[in-house]
Order: C-alpha cells, then sequence, then structure tokens
C-alpha cells in the first residue's frame, strides 16, 4: 500500500466516489513516455519517476510507447480508468499534433487532467561557422539580400525544431529553406559538417557544440536569457513577443479525482524542488516549473490555441 493520504486528502477522496474505500496509490503507476528510451523527455521521465516512487510509497513503471509517433499511445492514456494510476508525460508535440496528424483522437484540453509543467528550455538558432555572420543583425541582412533561400535542418516534419523555424521565418519574414531529417542527430551532424546552414534546436543539444566553437548560437527562442549560454541574445530582443520553448508535463486522464490531482502535485513539487534534482535539470538548460495544475492547463490551452493559428495561417503540413 502507499502512504497514507492526509485526513483533508481521504475526505476528498470519499466525496470522489470511485476511490473512496483505498489509500490512493492502491497499486503501480504506470508513466506512459510517447517516445523511445534515450530521447530528453524520457530523461525527464528517469529524474522524477523514481523519486515519486519513493515519495508515495509505490512502483512507478515507466512505460516508452512510441510506435505511430506515440499518438497511439496518448489516445490509449486518453482512453485509460482515470484512478490515477495511469499518468502520461507530455511534451510540446503534445498541443501541435492534433493539427497536424489525422490518427489524433485526443483533445489536448479536455481529454486529461494537468498535474503539473515539469519543465520549459529554450531552443537556439544556430548557424554554421561558414555562414559568416555572429549576430541576429548581420544574419537578416545577408539572407535578405542573398536571393536564395539558406537551407536549415529540422529533426523532422512534425517536430518543433521545424515549427519553431516556420515561426520566425514568417516573424522575421525571411526566406528559408526547411530540410526535414527524421530525427535530430543526423540533422546535427549535417549541420557541423555544413551540408547545410542553419538550424533551431533545445538548448541541450546546442550547448556542447557553441561552447567548442562548432556552431555560433545566434539568438534564443525564449523570453529570458540562459544561465548555460548567458551572452546570447533572444530573438524576442528583434522581434518583441517571439517564444517558442520546448516544455515537458505529467497528465492524468480527464475525471481522475482532483484529491488524487493535487497529491500528485504536491509530491512531484516536492521533489522538483530538490536541489540535486534542479541542478541535474539546469545542468542541461532546463527550466524548472513545478506549476500547480491551474497554471499548467492554461498553458495548455495557450500553446494549443497559439500552434493551431499558426499552423492554420502556414498552412504547415507534414507531407
Amino acid at each position: 500500500m502507499g502512504l497514507r493520504l492526509a485526513a483533508w486528502l481521504i475526505a476528498g477522496l470519499a466525496a470522489a466516489g470511485p476511490l473512496q474505500a483505498q489509500d490512493y496509490p492502491s497499486k503501480p503507476i504506470r508513466l506512459v513516455v510517447p517516445i523511445a528510451p534515450g530521447g530528453a523527455l524520457d530523461g525527464v521521465a528517469r529524474a522524477v519517476g523514481p523519486r515519486l516512487s519513493e515519495a508515495i510509497g509505490q512502483p512507478v513503471v515507466i512505460e516508452n510507447r512510441a510506435v505511430g509517433g506515440g499518438i497511439i499511445a496518448i489516445n490509449q492514456v486518453a482512453q485509460a480508468e482515470p484512478d490515477g494510476h495511469t499518468l502520461l508525460m507530455i511534451f510540446d508535440s503534445f498541443v501541435t499534433n492534433r493539427w497536424l496528424y489525422k490518427s489524433v483522437q485526443y483533445d489536448p484540453v479536455k481529454d486529461f487532467a494537468p498535474i503539473t509543467l515539469v519543465t520549459r528550455s529554450p531552443q537556439v538558432l544556430l548557424l554554421h561557422p561558414d555562414v559568416g555572420v555572429r549576430t541576429m543583425k548581420d544574419f537578416l541582412a545577408l539572407v535578405r539580400s542573398s536571393g536564395a533561400g539558406m537551407d536549415f535542418a529540422t529533426a523532422g516534419a512534425a517536430t518543433s525544431s521545424r515549427l519553431s523555424l516556420e515561426l520566425f521565418k514568417h516573424t522575421a519574414n525571411l526566406d528559408l529553406t526547411a530540410v526535414h531529417y527524421k530525427g535530430g542527430n543526423q540533422a546535427i551532424t549535417d549541420l557541423l559538417g555544413g551540408q547545410v546552414k542553419g538550424m533551431i534546436v533545445s538548448i541541450s543539444v546546442a550547448v556542447p557544440h557553441v561552447k567548442r566553437g562548432k556552431l555560433i548560437a545566434i539568438a534564443l527562442s525564449s523570453r529570458t536569457r540562459a544561465p548555460l549560454l548567458p551572452d546570447v541574445p533572444l530573438i524576442s530582443d528583434t522581434f518583441p513577443g517571439f517564444e517558442a520553448q520546448g516544455w515537458a508535463g505529467i497528465l492524468a486522464p480527464a475525471a481522475t479525482p482532483r484529491p488524487v490531482i493535487d497529491y500528485l502535485n504536491a509530491a512531484l513539487r516536492k521533489i522538483l524542488a530538490q536541489p540535486v534534482v534542479r541542478e541535474r535539470f539546469e545542468m542541461q538548460g532546463y527550466e524548472v516549473v513545478a506549476s500547480t495544475p491551474e497554471a499548467f492547463g492554461d498553458w495548455i490551452r495557450a500553446e494549443s490555441s497559439k500552434w493551431a493559428r499558426i499552423i492554420r495561417e502556414q498552412k504547415i503540413t507534414i507531407d
């Protein structure tokens, strides 16, 4: 059995109905991660999962389910029993999939109960050194005077690196040619080799290459500067209001009792406040958020609305 909830929480569970006769959690929790092992999101889940298990007194089993781009797994979690024993770790594509794939059955707002926004992380506008510029001003001048689209890599047609690039192209009114790869590793390899000239990529991927002088960091996509790249300016310094961040959070199926959501939120926020956890994330360029369920719900609604509009207006497809 898990840890006995506080008296107020037990009272809330009693009012909720299905869980009234038991402590929560009463069995192992499945944390579904809709990508293959080894990715950035998987790393977030594996940093949090064991500590959550310790906090609640039940195993937290991480299930990587990447078939169908993870969409099948997300659809299945949306239909899971809303008892708090099946959770979902999501990242930014969770809100954009609906507008890009016909196979998406879930509604990111209506079909899930937010627990907490775990992290946010900026992306970095990178250039190969051979491009010959080191500032946003010079980059804009070069592209606008060249008369030909500069090749920019993306990690795939439906990834955040592609969508952030499309948003940047539109905002800056630039002619940049998107070259879609099947994953970020090959995209970065070709950028390092000069086969493509630029890319917008997560800060955790960018920093090692920037520190070694192999790639040039022109600007960040976040609202504030990043401690790992303190001298790199923001895209919003030139184009006010621009923001396109990566993020990760944890959800439960809709109709999960609110006391369970609050219990998990409190446990996760305590974990994310631990110095060793914060340091681990911050060393990779993540901002630890540890939000309330309400704030995470607001974030999901805002991101869904924003990217739906951008995808529609820019006629973005995955073909």
